[in-house]
């Protein structure tokens, strides 16, 4: 998903070397037509947020891409690499960027689910592999280096127990 996503960024104006990667791309999506997502049924329905961004990874305009994956149970229920619209200043602001994209998707997946009667009881933990987006989104003081970030989302919604932000090794 992430190298389509990638690709999409020089549909404008594609070189060869675009179109060999988009090729190389179409290659493998070929290979694995046979892969799939297997839901199995468990007695407790648990959705688990990941979170995770690049600082400044693209070299165009220096913005930074945000990743999260939403799983409920054995399987990926929600995933997205998007290209944050601000440029962020810092890893810690990518990272609270992308912590709050998944955040807003979860409060919204646990809405659906709550239709579907499988009301999440617990916050929903979302693991993320920055201490410091995790102790903003925890701590009401405001500092001077993170003063222009909006940080009421994620914290109001860990304030109602629908979120819980939880510290998860990249490698994980």
């Amino acid at each position: 998903m992430f190298a389509s996503s990638l690709l999409a960024r020089f549909m404008h104006n594609p070189t060869k070397k675009h179109i060999g990667t988009a090729k190389r791309v179409l290659r493998y999506i070929q290979g694995t037509l046979d892969f799939r997502i297997e839901f199995v049924k468990a007695k407790t329905t648990t959705l688990i947020g990941y979170c995770d961004s690049d600082w400044a990874g693209s070299e165009d305009d220096m913005r930074s891409t945000s990743g999260y994956a939403l799983t409920l149970e054995s399987g990926m229920f929600s995933w997205a690499s998007i290209k944050q619209n601000t440029m962020a200043l810092s890893t810690l602001e990518a990272e609270y960027v992308s912590a709050a994209e998944a955040t807003s998707q979860a409060k919204w997946r646990r809405f659906v689910l709550e239709d579907f009667g499988e009301e999440q009881v617990e916050g929903t933990p979302i693991l993320g592999d920055n201490t410091s987006a995790i102790a903003m989104a925890k701590n009401p003081v405001l500092h001077q280096k993170t003063r222009h970030i909006s940080r009421k989302f994620i914290r109001e919604a860990i304030q109602a127990k629908e979120i819980e932000l939880v510290y998860g090794k990249t490698e994980d």
